[in-house]
């Protein structure tokens, strides 16, 4: 899910918790200090208002919903310093939570400093072209990369005739399932990446179920892109010309990239800074908002019409999300383990792309990859164990892949950027639908469908 969202979400600290504290089945059967069912409602409460609160009470929400999101997250820490005495977990979300940041923030105000414009018409097949491209650019700068990165001119080839449905099919492709084919597109792939499973094993495997998905829901945008015919589109001409400006910010998305991979859990030479939530990492990453914003030519980011907003915006919420979301994700831990000797690839790829549409899909992925092994008596902790599940059982490995990134598309906290590309084009003036009303009239009618048909043909009675 979310983004929580971009791979590259994952703390330093994290990194060495998750490489070597994820339980098996018999230890997570066992666990003694499991939180209430009942402290999952902070985290729904924070869901239902976000959901609601810019439809019923915009004008509320708007003023407090950094307040709302820091008093809900701080009743799931007050509960588990005072009732479970568990720092650990809150120290592990914490970090996971600063590198999410580090990482979305970096690329935000790198790419704020890039200028592009297309001085074309805009055409159904032009914008398919942009998002196919965006597609594949995912997997190599991630999906908030390829969407900070082409979100602002997209919008501007289709001022004339921009609609929401635009930016909602932007958040499919390019935000999501563009992502799936290698570790540095999405979280959860590079997660497994960690584990032991081979960099090049996910397009391998994934691609001739990446490439029809990514076909049709680009087949259904061209239809429905080539049915609207806006009264606002004026005669003008068009050069052809594309502009590009802000090549400095070029180097800093790519130091940012490559920090992903700077970490002790990658290489071993890199310094650990342990106790402390950050590391090399995250100081690059951070170190690269300063510097690219400073040095930012103000030209572009006026063009861009750039601000701190959008990025403001997600780092309130997600705090909350991210602090309420903690018994959420150990309840479903517990509940896989015990379970996953009688799942099946079809099932894991349904409950990891369900629980991907709302909560943090990197720690559900290592969750049901934890289940999968513990179901065949392989350990997760063991990276030659990793390796050999990939060759022995790749149907299941494959089911939590693809399931991890394509359901990030199902809702805007699905994954990091999808709340970005929103809050970027509201402030734009466009009128993007409600929380609900993406599920209801987008994400659901067009995307269950067709994860439906991948099920069938692909996990459907297999395993």
């Amino acid at each position: 899910m979310i983004a929580s969202q971009d791979v590259f979400a994952i703390g330093n600290q994290e990194l060495k918790d998750t490489l070597t504290t994820v339980t098996t089945p018999e230890e997570s059967h066992s666990a003694a200090h499991l939180p209430s069912a009942f402290m999952v409602l902070p985290f729904i409460v924070l869901l239902a208002m976000i959901a609601t609160g810019p439809l019923f009470y915009h004008h509320f929400w708007e003023k407090n919903y950094p307040i709302i999101a820091i008093l809900l997250g701080l009743v799931t820490v007050f509960y588990y310093l005072y009732f479970l005495n568990d720092t650990h977990s809150l120290l592990h979300t914490a970090a996971e939570y600063l590198s999410f940041i580090a990482l979305l923030s970096s690329l935000f105000v790198a790419s704020g400093g890039i200028l592009i414009r297309v001085d074309r018409k805009s055409t159904p097949w032009l914008n398919a072209g942009i998002l196919l491209f965006g597609s594949v650019i995912a997997n190599i700068i991630g999906t908030t990369g390829a969407s900070m990165l082409l979100i602002r001119p997209f919008i501007k080839i289709n001022k004339n005739r921009i609609k929401p449905y635009h930016i909602v099919f932007f958040i499919f492709l390019v935000s999501n399932i563009g992502g799936a084919l290698t570790p540095i597109g999405d979280p959860p792939l590079f997660l497994g990446f960690l584990r032991g499973v081979e960099f090049f094993w996910v397009i391998q495997h994934v691609w001739y179920i990446w490439l029809p998905t990514i076909l049709v829901v680009t087949a259904i945008f061209i239809f429905i892109d080539s049915r609207d015919v806006s009264s606002s589109e004026t005669e003008t001409k068009y050069t052809g010309k594309i502009e590009f400006k802000g090549m400095k910010n070029v180097l800093f998305l790519l130091i940012i990239v490559i920090s992903v991979f700077i970490d002790p859990a990658v290489i071993s030479w890199v310094p650990s800074l342990s106790p402390l939530p950050i590391g090399i990492r995250e100081i690059i990453m951070f170190s690269m908002v300063v510097i690219s914003y400073r040095s930012a030519d103000e030209y572009i980011l006026k063009a861009n019409e750039f601000n701190f907003e959008p990025i403001r915006e997600v780092a309130y919420l997600f705090v909350g999300i991210f602090a309420t979301m903690i018994p959420a994700l150990q309840l479903i831990s517990h509940e896989a383990n015990v379970l996953g000797d009688k799942l099946n690839p079809g099932i894991f790829y349904w409950a990891t792309g369900v629980l991907s549409s709302f909560l943090d899909n990197a720690p559900t992925y290592l969750n049901f990859l934890s289940a999968e092994m513990g179901k065949f008596g392989m350990n997760v902790n063991i990276p030659a164990e990793v390796l050999r599940f990939e060759q022995l059982h790749p149907i299941y490995l494959s089911a939590i892949s693809v399931a991890a990134v394509f359901f990030g598309a199902m809702t805007y906290i699905g994954n990091g950027p999808n709340f970005m590309v929103k809050s970027i084009s509201e402030r734009s003036g466009i009128k993007m639908p409600s929380f609900f009303g993406y599920m209801i009239k987008y994400s659901i009618p067009i995307l269950i469908p067709i994860f439906t048909i991948v099920w069938l043909v692909f996990y459907f009675q297999k395993g």
